[in-house]
C-alpha cells in the first residue's frame, strides 16, 4: 500500500470508526494486483499546478471544482480491467478504481473490431473531506465518458486488443463529455501520452465556463460550440438555443441534452407506440430497466429519457450502463422492491433474471436486430435473431396503465421516419424530444398556476420586513390545488377525467413532486427575501 493510501486509510479509522464499509476500505475479496507493465508512459507529462488547477476548475463547472480526469485502460487477461494511467494523477480507492475499470469497458462488445462511445455513473466512496486533494463532487457521483475500441492481437491470450480511454466529471453535460472523447479517444489510442497532454494544455486555455453561457472551445485543432445550462434541471431547445446561426447538431453542443448521434430515434424502434406510457412512468417516478444490445445504446438511452423530464429536478437514481462489478449492485439489484426512480441501463443477461420482478423493462433497438450506436468493421457479435441475449426488444409493463392519449399524428410520422434516412431520422427524434419536452410543460402548468396564488401580496410583503419576518411560500394544500385543477382545467390530453385526477395524485405523491415543489419554494423565497422593493408579485412558470 502507498504512503498516500496508508494515510488516508488511517484517517478514516481515526476520525469516523462507525463509517460504513461501503464507503470505507476496500472489500476484503479484492485480488491483489501483481506489477506489470503500463501500457501508456505518462511520466514524460509535464502539467504546471496552474494548468491543473484551470483544467479542473473548467471540467467540474462553475463554482465547484472536480477534475476532469483522462484515464487509460487495459483488459488484463489475469486480472481483468486495469487502470493503466490517470492524469492529472488523483487517489482513488482501489474499490472506486475497480468499479471505474469495469464500466470502461462494455460486458460484450456488439462488434468483432470497432469502436464505441458510452457513459456511466459512479456512486463516490471516498469525499474530499478526507482527501485535501481530492475536489468534492456537486451531487456525490462521478460520471465517466468512455472510447472503447477492440482489436484483433494475436499476441494477445484473448486474441484481441481491448483499450479504454475514459474522461471522468462530476457534470451532467452527456453530449458535451461525449462529443469530447469522441474526439480526443481516436487520437489518444493512436498517438499516446503527447495526445495527453495536449488535451489537457487545450481545455486548460478555455475560458470559465458560466451558467448561461455560450462558448467557442478549441480542442486537438477542432472547434467545439457548447451552450451550458443556465441549471441542470433547464431542457435546453435547439430552436431557442444561443448560437449566433440556425442549430446544426454536427456543430453545435447542448451539453445537458443526450447525444444525437445516432439519431435517438433508432433506439425506441420497437416501442414508438409505447413511448407515452413510458414518458408516464418517468414522471411518477417508477423503475425502470433499460436492457440494451451494447453500453452505447444504454448510456444514450437513459441520458434520453433523463432529458425528457425537465425542467422537474431529478428525484431518483440513474446509472446510464450498470455492471455486476458495481459496488452499488447488491443495493440496487435484490429481492426487494426497485427504488422510485431509479432508471437502470444494462446489457448483461443475469439482469433479466435477478430484476424480473421489476415492473417495467424496455428493452432497445429494432426487433430486426443490430446496434446503431457502434461502429464495427465486421458483422457484429449477435444472437440467433441478430439481437444480443437478454430480452427482446420492446417494452413490458405489469403494473402501469396509461392515462394520457397519444399524438397519432406525430406516431405516423415516426414510424415513417424509421424507414427513412439518417436526415429523416434525426429530424423526427428533434419532433419527438419538442413533443414531450411540450408534455412536461403542460404538466407542470397547472401547479405553477396553484403556486402563484400561494405567493404573498406585495401588501404582505411590506408587512413581513417592517416585523423582519422570513418570507415563504404560503402551504401547499392538495384540495386547493384539485379544486383549482377542476376550475382551469389542464391541456393534456388525459383519456378521461377521472384518469386526470388519478395521475395528479400519484404524482402529488411522488419523490418527483417533493423536489420539485421544494425547488419552486427556494425560488420564491430567495425573491421574496431580497431586498428590494416590490410593486408586484413575482410568478412562476
Amino acid at each position: 500500500m502507498t504512503k498516500t493510501s496508508f494515510s488516508i486509510a488511517e484517517r478514516l479509522k481515526q476520525t469516523r470508526p462507525g463509517l460504513p464499509r461501503s464507503v470505507s476500505l476496500p472489500r476484503v475479496d479484492q485480488v491483489e494486483v501483481k506489477q506489470r507493465k503500463k501500457v501508456v508512459d505518462v511520466d514524460n507529462i509535464s502539467l504546471d499546478p496552474d494548468v491543473v488547477k484551470k483544467l479542473r476548475r473548467w471540467i467540474m463547472g462553475v463554482a465547484i471544482g472536480e477534475p476532469s480526469l483522462f484515464l487509460s485502460f487495459e483488459f488484463d487477461l489475469d486480472h481483468g480491467p486495469v487502470v493503466d494511467a490517470i492524469v492529472p494523477p488523483l487517489f482513488f480507492l482501489p474499490s472506486e478504481s475497480n468499479n471505474i475499470a469495469f464500466s470502461a469497458f462494455p460486458d460484450s462488445p456488439q462488434f468483432d473490431q470497432g469502436s464505441q462511445c458510452h457513459s456511466f455513473c459512479l456512486r463516490e466512496q471516498l469525499s474530499s473531506a478526507y482527501d485535501t486533494k481530492r475536489p468534492a463532487t456537486i451531487d456525490g457521483y462521478i460520471y465517466g465518458f468512455s472510447h472503447f475500441t477492440q482489436k484483433r492481437d494475436k499476441a494477445s491470450k484473448r486474441g484481441y486488443l481491448q483499450r479504454s480511454v475514459v474522461i471522468l466529471t462530476q457534470h451532467q453535460y452527456p453530449a458535451f463529455f461525449t462529443s469530447l472523447v469522441h474526439i480526443f479517444g481516436p487520437l489518444f489510442l493512436e498517438h499516446g501520452s503527447p495526445m495527453l497532454e495536449a488535451a489537457c494544455h487545450n481545455i486548460a486555455t478555455w475560458s470559465d465556463p458560466k451558467p448561461g453561457e455560450t462558448l467557442e472551445l478549441g480542442f486537438l485543432g477542432m472547434v467545439i460550440n457548447v451552450e451550458i445550462p443556465h441549471t441542470i434541471d433547464q431542457f435546453q431547445l435547439t430552436e431557442t438555443s444561443s448560437f449566433n446561426e440556425k442549430y446544426d447538431p454536427k456543430l453545435h453542443v447542448l451539453a445537458s441534452s443526450a447525444p444525437f448521434f445516432p439519431p435517438p430515434l433508432l433506439l425506441f424502434e420497437s416501442c414508438l407506440s409505447n413511448l407515452w406510457s413510458i414518458w408516464e412512468c418517468l414522471v411518477l417516478c417508477e423503475p425502470l430497466l433499460i436492457f440494451g444490445q451494447s453500453a452505447a445504446q444504454t448510456s444514450q438511452a437513459v441520458w434520453w429519457l433523463r432529458d425528457l423530464l425537465r425542467p422537474i429536478p431529478l428525484a431518483g437514481d440513474i446509472r446510464p450502463y450498470f455492471t455486476l462489478q458495481d459496488n452499488d449492485h447488491a443495493t440496487l439489484v435484490n429481492r426487494l422492491p426497485p427504488k422510485a426512480g431509479l432508471i437502470l441501463g444494462v446489457t448483461n443477461p443475469f439482469f433479466e433474471k435477478s430484476c424480473s420482478h421489476w415492473p417495467h423493462v424496455l428493452s432497445l433497438g429494432s426487433r430486426k436486430g443490430g446496434s446503431p450506436n457502434v461502429r464495427p468493421s465486421a458483422s457484429p457479435l449477435a444472437g440467433p435473431n441478430g439481437n444480443s441475449a437478454g430480452p427482446a426488444p420492446g417494452w413490458k409493463t405489469k403494473t402501469h396503465r396509461r392515462y394520457i392519449s397519444k399524438d397519432h399524428t406525430l406516431l405516423k410520422e415516426l414510424e415513417s421516419a424509421i424507414r427513412g434516412n439518417d436526415r429523416q431520422k434525426l429530424r423526427a427524434s428533434f419532433a419527438l424530444r419538442r413533443h414531450f419536452c411540450s408534455r412536461t410543460a403542460d404538466l407542470i402548468a397547472p401547479l405553477a398556476r396553484y403556486l402563484n396564488t400561494l405567493i404573498p401580496s406585495p401588501h404582505e410583503v411590506a408587512e413581513a420586513r417592517s416585523s423582519k419576518e422570513c418570507l415563504r411560500l404560503k402551504p401547499f394544500s392538495h384540495t386547493s390545488f384539485f379544486v383549482s385543477l377542476k376550475k382551469n382545467g389542464c391541456t393534456l390530453p388525459f383519456k378521461s377525467t377521472a384518469k386526470r385526477v388519478q395521475f395528479y395524485e400519484r404524482w402529488l405523491k411522488s419523490p418527483s413532486f417533493g423536489v420539485w415543489l421544494a425547488h419552486q419554494e427556494s425560488i420564491v423565497q430567495t425573491i421574496l427575501n431580497t431586498p428590494v422593493n416590490l410593486t408586484t408579485t413575482p410568478t412562476l412558470s
